[in-house]
C-alpha cells in the first residue's frame, strides 16, 4: 500500500482551513491544520508533510516568512501560497525555492488540485 499524501493547511481563516480540508480528503489525501505559522513549525506534522498551502498574510508569522524559516531549517517542503491581495512584488518574493503556486482568493477547487498534483507529482 502507498503512503497517503499529507498535505498541511495554514491559514488563519478557519472557513478557508476547513474547506480545502475537505477538498483534500476527498482526493484521498490526509491533512494537517493549523491557525498559524508557528502552529505548524511547533507540530509533529512538520516532518510528516508532503506539500504545505498557506495563506499569505496571517498575524505574527506570515506565509512567506514561514517559508522563509523552513528554507533555514533546511526543509524544502513544496509550498503553494494563497491571498487575498496577490500583488506582483509578494509574488516574486514567495516564488522561490520550494515554491510551487500562487493562486489569489478566491480560487477554484481545480486550481488548487492541479497545484497540488503537480506538487506531488
Amino acid at each position: 500500500m502507498s503512503k497517503l499524501a499529507v498535505i498541511a493547511v495554514v491559514d488563519d481563516d478557519t472557513a478557508v482551513r476547513t474547506g480545502i480540508d475537505s477538498l483534500i480528503r476527498s482526493l484521498g489525501w490526509r491533512s494537517c491544520l493549523f491557525a498559524s505559522a508557528m502552529a505548524f513549525l511547533d507540530s509533529d506534522c512538520l516532518h510528516q508533510v508532503d506539500c504545505l498551502i498557506t495563506d499569505v498574510q496571517m498575524p505574527g508569522m506570515s506565509g512567506l516568512q514561514l517559508h522563509e524559516q523552513l528554507t533555514a531549517r533546511g526543509l524544502a517542503i513544496p509550498t503553494l501560497f494563497i491571498t487575498a491581495f496577490p500583488e506582483d512584488s509578494i509574488r516574486r518574493r514567495a516564488m522561490t525555492g520550494s515554491a510551487v503556486g500562487f493562486l489569489a482568493k478566491p480560487f477554484s477547487a481545480q486550481a488548487l488540485i492541479d497545484c497540488l498534483e503537480s506538487a506531488l507529482a
